[in-house]
C-alpha cells in the first residue's frame, strides 16, 4: 500500500521559503521561476506524447549553430519565449534555436536576464534516450533596461542556474549563488515538483567517465593521455575506470552528478574552441557543480564559472565532475 507523505516540500514552498529568508526580495525571482516552472512541465508533457501526436522528426529548418532542429527544439523554444515574455520578470532572453538575444520592451520593470537551452540533446529524443533543458539567470546591472552587457558576463555573476531532464520521469536540479544543489522530481499526479535530492553533494572521487571517444582522434595529446590512463589497472582498485556515455549532456551531467566521476567534451583540433555553448550550457552545469562539491574547467583548464563569453553562442569545451577527478585532468595538463 502506497504511504502518503503528508510533509511534500513542492517546488512554490521551496521557492517561497527561500525568498522569505531574504528581506530585501521583492518576489521578481518568485515569479519569474514559476515560469520557467511552467515551461518544464509543458515540455515535459509534450515530451512524453511526442510519438503519441506527431511531434518526432525534424522541423526542416536548423538552429544557429547549424544543428537540425526537431518539431520539439522549435515547441519548446516558442514555451520558453512567450513564459518568460508574459512573467513581465525577464528584459532579455537568449536560446540556443535563436540567432539574436530576445528583449521584452514591454517588461519595463524587468531585472533579469535568462539563457537557455530549451532541449538539450534533442537529436536524441525519437530514440527515447533522456534530454534535457538547461537555464541562467542574471541579474541586470542597476538602471540598464535589458543590453547584451547583461548576460555576457561570467558564471560567477550568476544569480541561479540548474537544467530539467526529461527521462523516466522529470527531475529538476537547481542553485542559487552561494546555495546549496536541490533536485526536484515532477509528480504527474498533482503536477508539482517535489523535493526528492535536497542539498546534492558529489562523492570526492568515483572511477566513472563519460566521454564521447569517437573524437579522440582530433584530442590534444593531454587529453589523449588522462583517458588512456583511465583505461589501466588503478592502484587503489587495481581495476580500470568504467565508461558511461549517453550523448546527452543533461543526462550525463546528471548521472555524474548522482554518482561522481568525470564528464568531459573537450575542445580538439576538429573544434579548437570546444562545441558546448558558455552561456546556457557550460556556465550553469559548472555553477551546479561547483555548488555540490565538484569542480568545471574549460580545456585550458581555467576555472569554467570565469570565462567571459565573447557572444551569446560562444563556445567551449569543458570537464566537469568530482573534485579529486578534476585534479587528475589539471595534472595531466600540467606536464
Amino acid at each position: 500500500m502506497e504511504q502518503v507523505n503528508y510533509n511534500i516540500i513542492t517546488l512554490t514552498r521551496f521557492l517561497t521559503e527561500e525568498q522569505s529568508k531574504h528581506k530585501e526580495a521583492t518576489g521578481d525571482f518568485t515569479l519569474l521561476f514559476h515560469a520557467l516552472q511552467f515551461s518544464f512541465k509543458s515540455i515535459a508533457y509534450y515530451i512524453r506524447r511526442a510519438t503519441l501526436i506527431n511531434l518526432t522528426g525534424l522541423a526542416g529548418s536548423s538552429n544557429t549553430t547549424g544543428d537540425d532542429q526537431k518539431k520539439l527544439d522549435v515547441i519548446s523554444n516558442d514555451l520558453f519565449i512567450n513564459a518568460m515574455r508574459s512573467s513581465g520578470k525577464c528584459a532579455l532572453l537568449v536560446s540556443e534555436e535563436e540567432e539574436n538575444v530576445i528583449y521584452f520592451k514591454d517588461a519595463t520593470q524587468a531585472r533579469y536576464a535568462v539563457a537557455c537551452d530549451p532541449i538539450d540533446g534533442s537529436s536524441n529524443l525519437d530514440a527515447g534516450v533522456s534530454v534535457g533543458t538547461i537555464f541562467a539567470i542574471h541579474k541586470l546591472a542597476e538602471g540598464s533596461k535589458g543590453t547584451p552587457e547583461d548576460i555576457l558576463k561570467p558564471g560567477t555573476e550568476l544569480v541561479a542556474a540548474g537544467f530539467t531532464m526529461y527521462g523516466a520521469s522529470a527531475q529538476l536540479v537547481i542553485t542559487m549563488k552561494g546555495g546549496t544543489v536541490n533536485g526536484f522530481t515532477l509528480d504527474n499526479g498533482v503536477g508539482e515538483f517535489i523535493l526528492t535530492h535536497p542539498d546534492m553533494r558529489l562523492p570526492r572521487k568515483r572511477a566513472i567517465y563519460s566521454v564521447n571517444e569517437g573524437n579522440s582522434l582530433y584530442w590534444e595529446d593531454p587529453v589523449k593521455e588522462y583517458f588512456e590512463s583511465l583505461k589501466q589497472l588503478q592502484p587503489e582498485s587495481k581495476k580500470p575506470y568504467s565508461a558511461r556515455y549517453i550523448g546527452s549532456m543533461v543526462a550525463d551531467a546528471y548521472r555524474t552528478l548522482l554518482y561522481g566521476g568525470i564528464f568531459a567534451y573537450p575542445a580538439d583540433k576538429k573544434s579548437p574552441k570546444g562545441k558546448l555553448r558558455i552561456l546556457y550550457e557550460c556556465a550553469p552545469m559548472a555553477m551546479v557543480f561547483e555548488n555540490a562539491g565538484g569542480q568545471a574547467v574549460n580545456s585550458k583548464m581555467e576555472r569554467m564559472l570565469e570565462v567571459v563569453p565573447e557572444t551569446i553562442h560562444d563556445k567551449s569545451g569543458i570537464f566537469m565532475g568530482s573534485y579529486d577527478e578534476v585534479e587528475k585532468v589539471k595534472s595531466f595538463h600540467k606536464k
